[in-house]
């Protein structure tokens, strides 16, 4: 007998609205890698807000589009738990045999106190001081930038600012902060999308991460005290006793939240700009809107799309039967567009009436620990460029990340025209 041949399906091809909706798999990294997601949540928020996906590439999963509704799986922590030991955050599950626990995939009690050993690098004190130092490297960037060649933004600024950054919260060895970049991307990549290969790849490259840090904590468990986010767990009663694999874990949540958050929204409002050119006048005519315009730009980017949850009981929600142990997704990228909430949402609005009603960070007790920090670095980057610059021309579309929780960009390339150049 002949062996039947079935064709990979190209969800490229595929035409959402009329695509029967039991056919839906809006998870396919492809689909955000080309930004072809967009029809497919806009159909499923008037249609089924509440979505059940049984062919998955990562398994079955419910998926939740409209704000109001992400608001109640994040505000119902009892029933949708992100504990590690349910898979985690994301809706790949963590591997059995190398689980990484991190206290955002952790239910309270324990995830209170070790978010709390952490939460002084975002007091008042410690912006203040950090301020001064990332105005002080983003006008260094900047000044560093080329003009009148087209270059990418996102190695040149995105990247380098908020490695940086990363580099000071860790108080890691400068000349070798790319390496917390590489660790950022091989966290959350997809094996075979150009920056793991496989699931072997991911394992060595976070165990080396583990042994670097590991050097780290052991200089610093024996010293004084000092506000660097190694230290600060090291003499945490809530952190000092974890385990390597823990370790690892909340360091992977740090470094993953302190990068690719700010970096692809640094990269996504130059982008965002250049679509909006109307908008980007506004900002040119009036630098004041930048306070404004920030929460816009980390709303309309939105830098991770979705978060996921896993019901630890049966509950009935909006009409649907979830059943224990189904997994339950946060589409943070579909919200942040909901009609019925954000007006206008596929528009970027740098004068938007509250701007901050956004689900970028999150909501509840697991909302970002760093959001004034990610905050600050935006303003301050627009800030310096502002002083700087006039219009930054977007020379063509960007590279996306092959990632449905990433939402960000491996290149944009851009142009600072010489007639574009400020004097400051």
């Amino acid at each position: 007998m002949d062996q039947m041949i079935v064709e990979p399906r190209n969800y490229l091809a595929e035409d959402p609205w009329t695509l029967p909706l039991e056919k839906f798999d809006v998870a396919r990294a492809e689909l955000f890698q080309h930004d072809a997601f967009w029809p497919y949540f806009e159909r499923l928020r008037r249609e089924a807000p509440v979505h059940w996906c049984d062919s998955g590439e990562f398994g079955n999963y419910w998926s939740i589009t409209k704000y109001k509704h992400i608001m109640q799986i994040e505000a119902n922590h009892e029933v949708f738990s992100s504990d590690v030991k349910y898979g985690g955050i994301t809706l790949r599950d963590q591997l059995l045999d190398f689980v990484m626990p991190m206290f955002i995939a952790m239910d309270p009690p324990i995830h209170d106190l070790q978010r709390a050993a952490v939460q002084p690098i975002v007091s008042s004190e410690s912006l203040a001081n950090l301020e001064v130092l990332i105005r002080a490297r983003a006008q260094s960037i900047l000044d560093d930038l080329p003009i009148g060649e087209t270059f990418n933004w996102v190695d040149r600024v995105s990247i380098e600012l908020t490695t940086q950054m990363l580099a000071t919260l860790f108080d890691f060895p400068w000349e070798e902060r790319r390496k917390l970049t590489r660790w950022s991307d091989v966290a959350t990549a997809v094996p075979g999308g150009g920056i793991i290969d496989d699931e072997d790849q991911r394992k060595a490259e976070l165990i080396e991460c583990l042994q670097y840090f590991t050097v780290l904590w052991n200089e610093r468990v024996n010293a004084t005290p000092r506000g660097d986010l190694i230290s600060m767990m090291a003499h945490s009663d809530a952190t000092r006793h974890q385990g390597p694999m823990e370790y690892l874990g909340n360091l992977l949540l740090l470094i993953v939240g302190g990068n690719d958050t700010t970096r692809n929204s640094i990269s996504g409002g130059l982008y965002a700009l250049n679509k909006f050119p109307d908008e980007y006048t506004k900002l040119l005519n009036n630098p004041g809107l930048v306070a404004n315009m920030v929460p816009e730009i980390i709303r309309w980017q939105t830098p991770l799309a979705h978060m996921r949850r896993t019901a630890t009981r049966d509950f009935e929600f909006e009409g649907h039967k979830i059943h224990e142990g189904e997994r339950v997704v946060m589409w943070y990228v579909s919200g942040n567009r909901d009609e019925e909430v954000i007006p206008n949402g596929d528009r970027l609005m740098i004068e938007r009436d509250r701007p901050r009603r956004h689900l970028s960070f999150g909501f509840g007790l697991h909302r970002c620990l760093g959001e004034r920090l990610a905050d600050m670095q935006l303003r301050i980057v627009w800030e310096e460029i502002l002083k700087r610059f006039g219009r930054i021309e977007v020379m063509e579309e960007p590279r996306r990340v092959f990632s449905s929780f990433v939402k960000g960009y491996e290149t944009l390339m851009v142009r600072i025209p010489e007639d574009q150049v400020r004097k400051h």
